[in-house]
């Protein structure tokens, strides 16, 4: 059984009037890599800024290492910090910025020097160790304000949006690096995150938060393949939702057609929601079961594929994905057949 490192008990945090944070209770486990995604004001950075002490909660318990930190200053919960805005000091130099907390904590000076090194070699940059912030890249000033939170040696380390600033580009090429990092080091670390993309990328496992709580955490591929709830389906990539009513335990009824649904047993009579990722949407040329006729309403080329956006008779939109070249030349108005297998359902709830 792996050891719990960070563990929050129903903590509660209000500003004013507003809940940012409801009775959660999260545990982090030794090197994981947890990532907290959800949209703005959903209470993953207040989560964080609990943890790391920069807010105390109005109720509940901070844990670290199973000793009680709630009341314990930032600085002395031992952990790292890598902000949005990477806060380095524009008039030092690269390995002055990594090397300042060593020397504000009177670290001796051949320590530094040895520490500072290994933390840049680490990171790529051992051969930048002159130069100034302004010198460099987006991506490296990412680096610098990491090895500055590894220099500690800390025990968790926290990661506020740190890929937000950077273009996609260099923004998938940092993932890659941060995620090879974070498993050389073996670091435990929660990861604070907008973009499902990179959730889905990094993490061992995600907590998807919405309106100060968790409403569902597990492992990358079950968040996207097994959503919880309605928010998640549609928060976590994209996704048709459709609405019918269950004529059997594994028929659903929608826009006049009965589907085959597989996913779990269904009560007959009961209204419900069914999601579909638009990859397993596919365009048929005929009839046959699970299939479904639908007016076209959108087109976007993207290349490899294009993102297909259709009308059933009851006015439910469907989402598919058409590989390129598609089967038969595609028009807005066009009425097309679209097979919804009974194994890509999954009934919400």
């Amino acid at each position: 059984m792996t050891t719990v490192v960070v563990e929050l008990r129903g903590c509660t945090r209000d500003y004013g009037a507003v809940r940012a944070v409801d009775a959660l209770d999260l545990s982090v486990h030794e090197s994981e890599f947890l990532a907290l995604l959800g949209p703005s004001g959903c209470g993953k950075t207040t989560t964080l800024n609990l943890i790391a002490g920069f807010v105390p909660p109005t109720a509940g318990r901070v844990f670290l290492d199973g000793d009680d930190v709630t009341d314990r200053p930032p600085h002395l919960r031992g952990l790292g910090m890598v902000f949005q805005s990477y806060a380095l000091f524009p008039h030092l130099s690269v390995r002055e910025n990594v090397a300042f907390g060593l020397r504000e904590r009177r670290v001796p000076a051949r320590e530094i020097e040895r520490r500072v090194g290994d933390a840049l070699e680490l990171v790529r940059l051992d051969r930048a160790g002159r130069q100034r912030p302004g010198e460099l890249s987006g991506g490296m000033q990412q680096r610098v304000a990491l090895a500055r939170a590894l220099v500690y040696r800390p025990r968790v380390l926290l990661l506020d949006e740190p890929l937000a600033a950077l273009d996609k580009k260099l923004r998938e090429g940092m993932r890659d690096e941060l995620r090879a990092i974070q498993r050389s080091v073996g670091i435990t670390t929660i990861f604070v995150t907008h973009d499902q993309a990179e959730a889905l990328g990094l993490s061992d496992r995600i907590a998807v938060m919405n309106r100060g709580r968790i409403e569902q955490l597990g492992a990358p591929r079950e968040i996207y393949e097994h959503p919880a709830t309605r928010f998640v389906a549609d928060f976590i990539g994209a996704s048709t939702v459709l609405r019918g009513r269950a004529v059997a335990n594994d028929r659903v009824a929608v826009a006049g057609v009965t589907l085959v649904v597989t996913s779990g047993a269904l009560s007959s009579g009961a209204d419900v929601e069914l999601a579909i990722r638009p990859e397993r949407v596919q365009l048929v040329p005929g009839g046959g079961d699970n299939v479904v006729e639908a007016r076209v309403e959108g087109l976007v080329y993207q290349g490899a594929q294009t993102e297909l956006t259709a009308r059933l008779r009851d006015d439910q939109r469907v989402l598919a994905l058409v590989t390129e070249p598609a089967p038969a030349p595609l028009e807005v108005g066009q009425t097309v057949r679209l097979h919804l297998p009974a194994d890509a359902f999954m009934v919400l709830a």
